[in-house]
């Protein structure tokens, strides 16, 4: 199934402590209290590049709302700030929800993370419940299992997860796991108390998709802890769940985007009308294709169209990996053949298993939740919308489930203040929509707003511009307004 001149800082100090070798002998004189709890590291990118760092951690309950529950660690890596930088340590907040700080830190984002420390310190934060902070969450394996080779309605779909949720919960139970303290508002006690451990009179959020929305969820309940925030591809507090409208209306920039390309425009002139009819044909007479698992031969799987739909919702965050999705549906509507769905299939989908559920992630978006008026727009234009309402499966098919998570109606109140923020939306980011971004953020009075162009999701390294504002931004200055321009992928372009 799917799954700091004009007196040097004391961490500049230690930066050239380290680079004498004389480091391990005066550690415990130079650090401050908070460091102290802190281990010099080697930190490695997945590309090789290596940093001197610090691997710290602290204590926080894993249900807050219970005075007898038990402690778990809360884990981060601080990358020390360069001589000369004064601001507040700047806070990675990781997407998802599951992602990780540390994980993001080792990969492409590497030398991002590695600029930022012109500011501040920076510190690569793992969430409660990834990375470092995973203190051992068991993944849920339910009993519950979907046939692959026998037609399944959207309803017996969504009820098939239903079940596998509710046997998950009973099983983190079972296992000693508070599940209930997995939610974004226990995240933010999780950002104070980081902000503490570190000494710190503020911190800085840098965040993207999920890792914004906790940043905004922050911005309410901890203003005055929030020097300023970086945000990108911005999902607000009841944004948990996407309109199906404005995913109608991103498929439409993306047509736009391949008008521009002649190869492209040749290759796709109609995108929605070539969705709609390979979804028909689905419906109406689902496709046996044989999917190509490792170390097992093939399978048997019965296409269906809700298996488009899932995966092209995943495939959408980013311009390049569109391409991937335009083409299943090119070879599917011109040739009648499945070759790229299958290749998808095997690689993204545990053939053979039942429903597994990630115990963070699937809290975090229930407990963060829809209104019911959302809930009700959703479900209307999930009715013709290309994407049905898989965009965010397994929400809002999940939504109020588990009693007692939901955050309600007051957690999911856009955020108010004067905090300064710096939004980045990309034109083609098919997850999260630049309008939406901007409405999350409505109650901010101080937020500069820049598009990128062509960008998707992932924005951060689409183009040193990206870059630029947020020095900019983190400098003081003003960059509300501009606009950039990323190289846009040829969209007939596959990775394979």
């Amino acid at each position: 199934m799917l799954r700091a001149p004009p007196q040097e800082r004391d961490d500049v100090i230690m930066e050239r402590l380290m680079r004498s070798g004389l480091f391990v002998i005066v550690s415990a004189l130079a650090l401050t209290g908070a460091a102290q709890a802190e281990d010099p590291i080697i930190f490695t990118s997945h590309a090789g590049e290596s940093v001197e760092a610090y691997q710290g951690a602290f204590q926080a309950p894993e249900n807050r709302n219970d005075p007898d529950s038990r402690m778990i660690e809360i884990g981060y890596v601080r990358f020390p700030a360069l001589e000369g930088a004064s601001g507040s340590p700047i806070v990675y907040l990781a997407g998802g929800p599951g992602g990780s700080g540390t994980g993001t830190a080792r990969r492409q984002r590497f030398d991002l993370f590695m600029q930022m420390r012109r500011h501040g310190d920076v510190i690569a934060f793992d969430q409660r419940g990834t990375g470092l902070s995973s203190n051992d969450l068991p993944l849920c394996i339910s009993s519950v299992a979907v046939s692959e080779t026998e037609p399944t309605t959207d309803a017996a779909y969504a009820n098939a997860y239903r079940e596998a949720a509710l046997e998950c919960r009973a099983f983190w139970h079972e296992q000693g796991v508070a599940i209930e303290g997995y939610t974004t508002q226990q995240s933010v006690q999780d950002i104070s108390d980081l902000r503490a451990h570190l000494g710190a009179e503020k911190v800085t959020l840098w965040g993207i998709s999920y890792g914004t929305h906790l940043a905004m969820a922050a911005l309410k309940s901890i203003p005055e802890e929030i020097d300023r925030a970086i945000l990108a591809s911005a999902e607000g507090l009841d944004q948990t769940v996407k309109l199906p409208s404005q995913t109608e209306s991103y498929i439409e920039r993306l047509q736009q985007a391949v008008n521009a390309q002649p190869a492209a425009a040749d290759a796709y002139p109609d995108i929605a009308g070539m969705m709609r009819r390979v979804h028909a044909r689905l419906e109406a007479e689902p496709v046996m294709i044989e999917v190509a698992v490792r170390d097992s031969g093939a399978r048997p799987y019965l296409l269906q169209r809700r298996d488009l739909q899932q995966m092209t919702s995943g495939l959408i965050a980013d311009p390049g990996s569109a391409a991937i999705a335009l083409a299943m549906y090119t070879e599917l509507d011109q040739a009648g053949s499945a070759n790229i769905a299958a290749a998808l299939i095997g690689r993204f989908y545990d053939l053979g298993e039942p429903i597994s559920l990630s115990p963070m992630s699937t809290a975090m978006d229930m407990a963060s939740g829809i209104t019911d008026a959302r809930l009700v727009q959703v479900e209307a234009e999930a009715q013709n919308a290309l994407l049905g309402a898989y965009l965010n499966f397994p929400m809002p098919q999940l939504n109020r489930l588990w009693d007692g998570l939901d955050l309600g109606d007051g957690f999911r109140t856009a955020p108010q203040g004067d905090t300064p923020i710096l939004l980045l939306s990309g034109t083609l980011d098919g997850r999260t929509y630049p309008g939406s971004q901007r409405a999350a953020l409505a109650g901010m009075s101080d937020v500069d707003w820049v598009i990128v162009e062509n960008a998707g999701h992932n924005l951060y390294m689409t183009t040193p511009d990206v870059h630029t504002v947020m020095h900019a931004f983190m400098e003081g200055s003003s960059v509300d307004g501009e606009r950039i321009v990323a190289p846009l992928p040829d969209l007939t372009d596959l990775p394979f």
